[in-house]
């Protein structure tokens, strides 16, 4: 090769295999009897020939093979020899590797090398807004965002896939904006299927006139029969004429239109039944679009709009879960049927957890029903619902990422996610006491050390974070317990009060529930030599706090729920649970969404604080803190 062939190549050298490997070939033939590509020592064409390759993934696996010897040794010589011309590539796989460690560092592995990275990234989120975004969409979203914006310096588009109106609300739309917000997620830009519903219009009008779609307007139950049995259906052979017409009339929602769908013309019989003919064009005439009204009367199906608006819209790699796999080659068949610009795919697995359902119409139902509360409600695996159930957005993210883009399909315990959440705000709660109303139990402190008369005495709120602050804490002669403490005690028992100290247990009166107690105050007593740490509250000196402690249990009682289970032969009877109780006065303070944990009884967010509620809404319990436990991840959610 001459010094002339030589300088081009830098440039031409980071492109895909199939247009680089002649080139490998010839500097190969150039190399036979040569230590350098041009003179006796490094010069600026090897440097630059040399960093090109080192740059291409493809190249350097290529190299390192040895099928081509002499491009292979001086491959090796030079970067065995010459490291000053290496700093630059170290440094960006330095960068590279940092970018995914956060990620990777419980062992999920970012190192996908995406197709044609180095030509741009450009990722896409597409929720449908026909309700909440639960878990699993935030795990497609999590991923998306992180090749986007973590793992390549691309583009994350958010594009509602809004072409369903009898499901899709603007509620829906804006909750799915607002929660990945919330999430830490900022689409570069955001988008709507139905901005390009005429492109859609004209893309179907291109597939009919090339003899790609055809009008059909079988019954559904016979055309879901046709599909499963690979029988062709009788409008298969439909005029290009004849189609043309009644896609018109399906766009003016006549009554002879109605009746008709649209089909791509894929295959009748294809192994993969996601390939035999499926819709892409359907009429609904019943509810106006939330965005466009009633200007069109039929709409595009997800599989026609999802690869046609991708490619027009200039995304790169579509990630989306394994349950897609089987769409994969009809995804491709749009895009090379109408001759589109390719989009590279991903599929990765969908998080599954035990007793647990993420499919949106079977979540709708419990709404709709009033099984639960609404799409925020705790026992929901929405975005929405575990928030309020007390999962951070650092602990939401970590956990997701942690999972990482593998295709292998497992169905998880709500343990480790719980588990996350606990290192969160383990080191931040502040504590707080609560003793249960119901058969509470009345105690008289007496001994030389009992207090004369109520006194209260700052205390930290976090045993190990000072930051968190202090909290006042009353003391007094007379106590509140909880029954359970009271009927674990034994006469003459040396017990802890919890900051305070120890008390000898001394009369204990009788009756089921125990209705009072007395305690000796020993001050001096070893706090490590005592079996019970017990909570307490002061009866005096405090204005005690009204509280509702809420806990819940799984939605179902079935781990995995199949396909042909009927839900509501799984729902758990009764999923929720409500106790009354007191708490410390410091608790009144608290607002909604603090995160507290009640001593020896767990972790709570605050749903309600006493300043929380609108006129007239407490009810007759008067306002109260309403507060809902936390899974720790030792049981999972009960």
């Amino acid at each position: 090769m001459k010094l002339d062939e030589l300088k081009p190549l830098e440039a031409l050298l980071t492109a895909d295999f199939r247009q680089i490997e002649p080139r490998l070939q010839a500097l190969d033939k150039h190399l036979i009897l040569r230590t350098y590509l041009d003179g006796y020592t490094l010069g600026e064409i090897d440097t630059k020939i040399w960093q090109a390759l080192r740059g291409n993934r493809a190249a350097v696996s290529f190299i390192k093979r040895g099928s081509l010897a002499n491009l292979a040794r001086w491959f090796q010589f030079i970067e065995d020899n010459h490291p000053e011309i290496q700093a630059e590539i170290k440094a960006k796989d330095a960068a590279a590797k940092a970018k995914v460690a956060a990620a990777s560092k419980a062992g999920a592995s970012y190192a996908l090398a995406l197709q044609d990275a180095e030509k741009g990234v450009v990722t896409r989120f597409l929720p449908e807004p026909s309700g909440y975004l639960h878990i699993g969409h935030a795990k497609a979203a999590l991923l998306s965002d992180f090749f986007a914006h973590q793992a390549y310096k691309g583009t994350l588009r958010l594009r509602l896939d809004d072409t369903n109106p009898s499901k899709e609300k603007q509620e829906y739309q804006d909750a799915i904006i607002e929660d990945l917000a919330l999430m830490g997620i900022k689409p570069d830009i955001v988008s709507y299927t139905s901005d390009y519903f005429d492109y859609l219009y004209d893309m179907c009008i291109r597939l009919i006139k090339e003899g790609h779609a055809y009008a059909d307007d079988t019954d559904q139950e016979t055309m879901r029969d046709e599909r499963f049995k690979g029988i062709a259906s009788k409008r298969r052979d439909m005029s290009i004429e004849e189609t043309l017409r009644i896609f018109e009339e399906m766009k003016q929602g006549s009554q002879e239109g109605l009746q008709y769908c649209i089909r791509a013309k894929l295959s009748v019989d294809n192994p993969n039944k996601a390939m035999r003919d499926p819709v892409i064009y359907r009429c609904n005439v019943e509810v106006p679009h939330h965005r466009t009204g009633t200007k069109w009367k039929m709409y595009p199906m997800y599989d026609f709009a999802c690869p046609v608006v991708d490619s027009y819209e200039g995304v790169t790699h579509a990630l989306r879960a394994t349950e897609y796999t089987d769409r994969n080659p009809q995804y491709q068949w749009f895009l090379d049927t109408l001759k589109l610009r390719q989009v590279h795919m991903w599929d990765f697995a969908r998080m599954n957890f035990i007793r647990t359902f993420l499919s949106k119409r079977k979540l709708a139902k419990l709404v709709d029903t009033g099984k639960v509360w609404g799409w925020d409600d705790p026992r929901m695996p929405t975005v929405r619902g575990v928030r309020r159930r007390g999962m951070t957005i650092p602990a939401l993210r970590d956990f997701i990422l942690k999972q990482g883009p593998s295709r292998n399909v497992v169905t998880m315990d709500w343990t480790n996610f719980w588990a996350s959440n606990k290192k969160e705000i383990d080191p931040i709660a502040p504590r707080h006491t609560a003793i249960l109303q119901k058969d509470i139990v009345k105690v008289t402190i007496t001994g030389a050390e009992a207090p004369a008369s109520p006194f209260t005495t700052e205390k930290p709120k976090h045993p190990k974070n000072k930051d968190i602050g202090t909290k006042k804490v009353a003391f007094a002669s007379e106590l509140l317990l909880d029954q359970a403490d009271a009927k674990s005690f034994k006469d003459g028992e040396e017990v802890t009060l919890m900051a305070w100290g120890n008390a000898f247990v001394r009369q204990i009166a009788g009756g089921d529930p125990i209705p009072s107690l007395t305690c000796e105050l020993n001050l001096q007593g070893d706090v490590k030599s005592t079996e019970k740490k017990i909570t307490w509250l002061a009866a005096q000196g405090q204005n005690l706090v009204p509280a509702e402690l809420w806990d819940f249990d799984y939605l179902i009682t079935k781990d995995v729920l199949q396909e042909e289970d009927n839900m509501e032969d799984f729902l758990t009877p009764v999923t929720e649970t409500m106790d009354d109780a007191w708490c410390d006065e410091a608790a009144a303070t608290l607002k909604k969404d603090d995160i507290i944990q009640l001593e020896r009884r767990g972790y709570y967010r605050v749903d309600k604080g006493l300043n929380d509620w609108k006129d007239g809404e407490e009810g007759p319990k008067g306002k109260r803190l309403v507060l809902f436990c936390i899974p720790t991840g030792k049981t999972g959610p009960k």
